[in-house]
């Protein structure tokens, strides 16, 4: 490990702008993690919806900030990974355009979109030296998150949190769901190691490996099978690297760390196992359970898992270039089950989940292959940089290299290889439940690739005067107004309806988020069973519009004598 650092001497001479997105981006991973609201009809939406607006205000902010920086180079260079995600971002954008339901199209590329411009900024805060404190930020975040499960685990009640935390799914915490907390688990881990090998003093490793152990612990607590495989895989791959490989042998202080960080680990594994808590499973050994069961693929979720990813097949056969739309697999999946399919409860007003249990699937069916592959190739480019920052110590003046082993690490080898690990966890948990599709996942995934990824060749460049800065800038800020006015909506008619008492609050609800499924299903529903069939109607084709296959819109009509009707 060299004994300068030039990236802390530059973050001495960092300019106010790559401050200012720094700052956005550490009060954004907070706010990702903790936001939320106490709306029980909306069970899933009251978590994702606040950390939506969460993720837009952080990114689109600190873009702007990065945009409108005086100190902004007059050429916008572009390497192969910015292409490889300006295409799948236009592709997501063009398949969009047909989406049978454009609100689900406009969100899903919102949040995309937005986590290609946390990936941007993260680059240009790393540009100018302040990596370690995003990093450091992240990590904090994630810990912040994992206390959250364990509050809810072990049954302590903090002022003002308990109202956030959704009992059905326990031990989520603040993600509502104990899968969406352990994925996060699984990805920041990573980051966590990294902050507390390169934290500048003793307390800040200490409290790093104090993180680690609230990591583990929650992990286990979750029981969440794909973040137990994607949390395997990236952590094999580190401790081969950092300590069967030797890779820490120039640095006797990352050694210490890193041991420490693997018996923190333990630790706080074993205090899952042995420490009661109030979670209510229904099996005697529950962990040992859902350990046995990662590989099952013949009962149970893992049996459902192959159904639903041979149904959701026939959509990829349909629509193969541009796919169904951004967001709109649970629009189409009704067109594609089959009897006896887990994945489609008919009984249920909303059969189907909004997601399916793979982003890979999912972004085969949304967005298409050329899409698919466009964000596949980013992710190989980005393992691909990785690797070679963590062959190129002797280039770079580091450590002497033994002729009889790997290259030990220097401050960017260990970089590329957080990276890498960062990008395995993501690919393996991604294969088995969604994540890039979600809004806390999509900004540390790409917050921590890039603040670390090293930097590529530009590939085209061109020049940006003052006039298409402008430009660029409007451009920017109009789309960050228009998703954080999507998100404000649908938070406020969620507001109206969950608080409303008379009717005309709860229409008023479904006027002010006219792609809300839920509150016209709802509301058609509730007008049906109280015999009032011509206030049911409308609300009954405005659900039908936005999702086709789905059978309650169509058995309130079928109640109600069936017709059209306009919509409210």
């Amino acid at each position: 490990m060299p004994a300068t650092r030039p990236a802390d001497i530059a973050s001495r001479a960092a300019p106010p702008s790559a401050r200012a997105a720094l700052r956005l981006l550490q009060l954004g991973a907070v706010l990702v993690v903790l936001a939320g609201a106490p709306f029980p009809y909306f069970d899933l939406d009251r978590h994702s919806v606040p950390k939506e607006l969460a993720l837009h205000l952080a990114a689109f902010a600190a873009a702007l900030v990065c945009l409108a920086s005086a100190a902004m180079a007059k050429r916008l260079a572009l390497t192969l990974l910015d292409l490889l995600l300006v295409a799948f971002l236009a592709l997501s954008v063009v398949g969009a355009v047909g989406a049978t339901n454009p609100w689900l199209a406009f969100r899903a590329v919102g949040v995309s979109l937005a986590g290609a411009l946390v990936f941007w900024t993260a680059r240009a805060v790393r540009g100018a030296g302040l990596a370690r404190p995003l990093l450091a930020g992240l990590a904090a975040a994630a810990v912040l998150g994992a206390a959250t499960g364990l509050v809810q685990a072990y049954g302590l009640h903090v002022p003002g949190l308990d109202d956030l935390i959704s009992q059905s799914r326990a031990p989520g915490g603040t993600f509502g769901n104990r899968n969406f907390l352990a994925h996060l688990m699984a990805i920041a881990f990573p980051a966590v190691l990294w902050a507390t090998l390169r934290a500048r003093r003793g307390w800040g490793a200490l409290l790093g490996v104090a993180g680690a152990a609230l990591v583990a612990c929650a992990l286990v607590l979750t029981r969440s099978r794909a973040a137990w495989l994607g949390f395997g895989a990236t952590g094999t791959l580190l401790a081969v690297e950092l300590l069967l490989r030797g890779r820490l042998r120039s640095s006797a202080t990352w050694r210490r760390r890193a041991q420490a960080v693997a018996l923190a680990l333990a630790a706080g594994a074993a205090a899952a196992l042995a420490l009661p808590n109030t979670l209510d499973w229904r099996s005697d050994n529950p962990y040992v359970e859902s350990l046995t069961g990662v590989a099952n693929f013949r009962e149970g979720s893992g049996r459902g898992r192959l159904i639903q990813w041979r149904n959701t097949m026939g959509m990829v056969e349909d629509h193969p270039l541009l796919g169904v739309g951004a967001g709109n697999w649970p629009v189409a999946y009704g067109r594609y089950t089959t009897p006896r399919d887990p994945a489609w409860d008919t009984g249920s007003l909303m059969p189907t989940n909004p997601w399916p249990s793979s982003d890979w699937v999912a972004y085969l069916a949304e967005r298409g292959a050329p899409a698919f592959v466009a964000l596949l190739l980013a992710g190989g480019v980005l393992v691909l940089r990785g690797w070679r920052a963590m062959q190129r110590v002797g280039q770079r003046g580091g450590a002497n290299r033994r002729g009889d082993g790997a290259p030990p690490l220097d401050d960017a080898g260990l970089d590329g290889l957080v990276v890498i690990a960062t990008v395995v966890a993501t690919v393996v948990v991604g294969a088995f439940d969604a994540v890039l599709l979600l809004p806390l996942p999509t900004f540390f995934v790409w917050g921590i690739v890039g603040a670390l990824a090293p930097a590529g060749r530009p590939v085209v460049s061109f020049g940006l005067g003052g006039g298409s800065r402008r430009a660029l800038v409007a451009l920017t800020a109009a789309a960050g107004l228009a998703f954080a006015v999507r998100n404000a909506s649908q938070f406020a008619a969620m507001t109206l309806y969950t608080h409303g008492r008379r009717a005309a609050t709860l229409e008023r609800a479904a006027r002010v988020d006219p792609g809300s499924y839920r509150i016209h299903i709802l509301l058609a529903t509730t007008y049906r069973n109280r015999g009032r069939c011509a206030q049911a109607r409308p609300h009954a084709v405005a659900a039908r519009d936005l999702f086709p296959n789905n059978p309650a819109p169509r058995a309130v009509l079928r109640a109600c004598g069936g017709g059209r009707a306009r919509r409210p």
